[in-house]
C-alpha cells in the first residue's frame, strides 16, 4: 500500500507540456501579426512555464534554490523578449542557469544542506532509513562521504554538459532581434529541441551518477537494487 505521508509526485507529463510543447506550439505557429500577434503571443507562450513555476513555488511550497532560478530565467526570457536586448544575452542566460546549479552542486557539498541530497539521495527515489541503518550494522558508514563526493562531482558534470549545450544550440538557432515574429520561432524552436538535443544528454550523466551510487551503496549495505529503491506497490 501507499504511504499517506507521500508527497503527490509530479506529473512529467504535464511538466513536459507546459514547459516545452504548449510554449514551443504558440511561438512558432501562433506569433505571427495575422494570429495572436509578435509579443501577445511571446508573452501568452511564456505565460504557460510562469504558471507551472508559480504552482509549484507557492501552491506546492517547492521553494528551492533550482525551483527559484528556474523561474527567474523564464522571467529574464520575457524581459530580453520584450526590451529587445541583443540575443545574446539569450544564449548567457540559457547557459548560466545549469552552470550556476552545477557550481551550487558542488559547492553544498561542503554545507550542511548537499544538493546531492535533493537530487538524487532522497526518499523519493531511495529507502533513506533502510540503507542508512544497514551502512551502520555493516560498519562502513565512513564509505558514505566518498560515495556522495563522486556521485556530486558527477552530477556537476551533468549540468556543465547542459551548460555547453544551451550555450551552443541558442547561438546556432536564435540569430534574429528579439521582438520579432523570426525571433519568436526560432525561440519556439530552441524549446522545442531543448529537451532531446539537452536534457537528455545531460539526464543520462545524471542517471550515470544515481546508478554509482546506488551500486556502491548496494555492496556497502548488502541490500539489493530492488530493496534499496523506494517503488511503492
Amino acid at each position: 500500500m501507499s504511504n499517506p505521508n507521500t508527497k503527490t509526485q509530479e506529473n512529467p507529463l504535464l511538466n513536459i507540456l507546459f514547459s516545452i510543447v504548449i510554449p514551443a506550439i504558440i511561438l512558432s505557429k501562433f506569433s505571427t501579426p495575422e494570429k495572436l500577434g509578435v509579443i501577445p503571443g511571446f508573452l501568452i507562450a511564456l505565460a504557460f512555464p510562469i504558471a507551472l513555476s508559480v504552482y509549484q513555488l507557492i501552491i506546492k511550497k517547492q521553494v528551492g534554490f533550482i525551483a527559484i532560478l528556474g523561474f527567474v530565467s523564464i522571467l529574464f526570457t520575457g524581459i530580453i523578449g520584450i526590451l529587445e536586448i541583443p540575443t545574446q544575452w539569450l544564449a548567457v542566460k540559457e547557459a548560466a542557469v545549469p552552470l550556476l546549479i552545477g557550481l551550487a552542486v558542488i559547492v553544498s557539498q561542503y554545507t550542511k544542506y548537499p544538493l546531492i541530497e535533493k537530487l538524487i539521495y532522497n526518499n523519493q527515489l531511495l529507502k533513506i532509513a533502510l540503507i542508512e541503518e544497514r551502512l551502520q550494522a555493516n560498519g562502513n558508514t565512513h564509505l558514505v562521504k566518498k560515495i556522495m563526493r563522486n556521485a556530486t562531482w558527477m552530477v556537476a558534470a551533468s549540468f556543465l554538459v547542459s551548460t555547453v549545450l544551451n550555450y551552443s544550440l541558442t547561438k546556432y538557432i536564435v540569430v534574429s532581434p528579439a521582438g520579432t515574429e523570426a525571433f519568436n520561432q526560432e525561440l519556439g524552436k530552441l524549446t522545442a529541441l531543448s529537451y532531446p538535443v539537452i536534457a537528455l544528454p545531460s539526464t543520462l550523466v545524471m542517471v550515470a551518477a544515481l546508478w554509482y551510487l546506488v551500486n556502491r551503496l548496494s555492496k556497502a549495505t548488502g541490500l539489493s537494487l530492488e530493496e534499496m529503491l523506494a517503488i511503492e506497490s
